[in-house]
């Protein structure tokens, strides 16, 4: 199949290059120059382990290149997908600018004919946006007949730092098409998938976009929830954890106490929810508290940090980690930019480290950035881990000791040696770690 991808962003480099891999002609878009030269040129502008290589067999293989020539090369595909970003507005509701424009987009390079053509919509919108939003603008400004166009919604359910994987071998694919003419294309493009294909209509696949995240989200709250009354009698979270996911019912997947959850999906789409509910006046307390205990979960970390040092007026905290999780340079909503300003609101020194996300963060945060953990550690009178990275998650207790001016270790991913640590007569404290552990 021909196919069109609008979006060089993280969503739109790993579709067009898992489709090349498949056999398909792809066409990545994007309306700046510079970033079609990158991609032509085998360059990856994010970091996502397996893309680099992905993307430069796609572009050796012939199957996949980019352009900035929308017009022509939408008329000439047989699909195009909608790859580009929905942002959250300060209300939380979603900001459909990019999709507007994406949609109009192909409505004007469809109107010179009429072939065949679907298009199908991968950016996360909310129930009832391809079918009363993207469908009526490809509509008006291609003149067409709405027989000769399919629409369709197809979620994906990528997490950075295994996106490639999760593309490659997705655990569902959820096809929600509007038409026939949209149904038997992507059951074709999906035809050697090795895994469950559910068919459904457009807003109902939106919803299970939504659905499955802000279900995570509310977990990832509730595990830091019952983590902190664990924390108060003195048991360790993980061993609770264990004990519940042992229920098939439950899974212990996101089941694990730490400083929240970040990124682009989690926060976004429970915000969305959030305000869609609001327009709906709708009560919707789960989705508020999941939020709500989010928000607050990382400024434990600075409490035990004041709470140790009398004062973190002039003190010296090592932030180790950046991004939002492992294996990624993203740091949206990462929750190591709460708790750096609460310190810096705090008059504290903040310096942070970070293998792949310090560039990203100095431009939310302003604060010293080091080369090195051990750098970062360098006379420090705290360390916070706020990214289970390998490198940090490992770090023997004699760096701490060595470096810092006072060996005060705060865990926010429980991911440390806690007994190696406190036998070198380390101070530590992790979340979802009971006190006497």
């Amino acid at each position: 199949m021909r196919i069109a991808v609008m979006g060089t962003g993280y969503v739109g480099l790993v579709t067009g290059a898992t489709f090349a891999a498949a056999g398909h002609d792809v066409v990545c878009l994007d309306i700046l120059p510079e970033r079609v030269a990158a991609l032509n040129a085998g360059e990856c502008p994010i970091f996502e382990p397996g893309l680099p290589e992905l993307l430069k067999a796609g572009l050796t293989s012939g199957k996949l290149r980019g352009s900035g020539e929308m017009t022509a090369e939408i008329a000439t595909a047989d699909l195009t997908f909608v790859c580009v970003g929905t942002p959250s507005r300060e209300d939380g509701s979603m900001d459909m600018t990019q999709v507007k424009s994406a949609a109009a987009t192909i409505g004007n390079a469809l109107g010179r004919d009429e072939r065949e053509h679907v298009i199908v919509v991968k950016s996360t919108v909310l129930p009832r946006t391809t079918e009363e939003l993207v469908l009526p603008q490809v509509l008006e400004h291609s003149g067409r007949n709405r027989a000769s166009l399919g629409f369709a919604m197809n979620p994906e359910f990528l997490r950075e730092g295994t996106a490639v994987p999760d593309a490659l071998n997705p655990d569902r694919v959820v096809i929600g098409a509007a038409d026939e003419l949209a149904l038997t294309q992507l059951r074709e493009l999906y035809g050697n998938v090795k895994c469950p294909i559910l068919e459904c209509d457009p807003r109902t696949a939106e919803m299970v976009k939504y659905a499955s995240n802000a279900f995570l989200a509310a977990k990832v709250s509730y595990a830091n929830e019952i983590s902190n009354l664990c924390e108060a009698w003195g048991i360790n979270f993980a061993t609770v954890a264990e004990g519940m996911g042992l229920d098939d019912r439950i899974s212990p997947r996101f089941l694990r106490a730490g400083a929240g959850f970040g990124g682009s999906c989690f926060p976004k789409d429970v915000k969305a929810l959030l305000a869609a509910a609001a327009t709906e006046k709708l009560p919707a307390a789960m989705l508020d508290a999941t939020l709500a205990v989010n928000e607050s979960q990382p400024l434990l970390l600075v409490e035990w940090a004041r709470d140790a040092l009398g004062s973190l007026k002039g003190r010296r905290v090592a932030l180790l980690g950046l991004a939002f999780k492992p294996d990624t340079d993203d740091v949206r909503e990462a929750r190591a930019v709460i708790v750096a300003h609460a310190l810096l609101g705090e008059e504290a020194s903040v310096i942070g480290c970070d293998p792949q996300a310090a560039a990203n963060f100095g431009a939310l945060c302003n604060i010293e950035i080091a080369a090195s953990a051990e750098a970062a550690l360098d006379d420090a009178d705290c360390a916070i881990l706020m990214t289970e990275w390998p490198e940090y998650a490992t770090l023997a207790p004699a760096t701490f000791k060595e470096h810092m001016a006072r060996p005060l270790v705060l865990d926010g991913r429980c991911a440390l040696d806690a007994k190696a640590l406190r036998d070198a007569g380390i101070e530590y404290r992790a979340i979802g770690l009971g006190k006497s552990e």
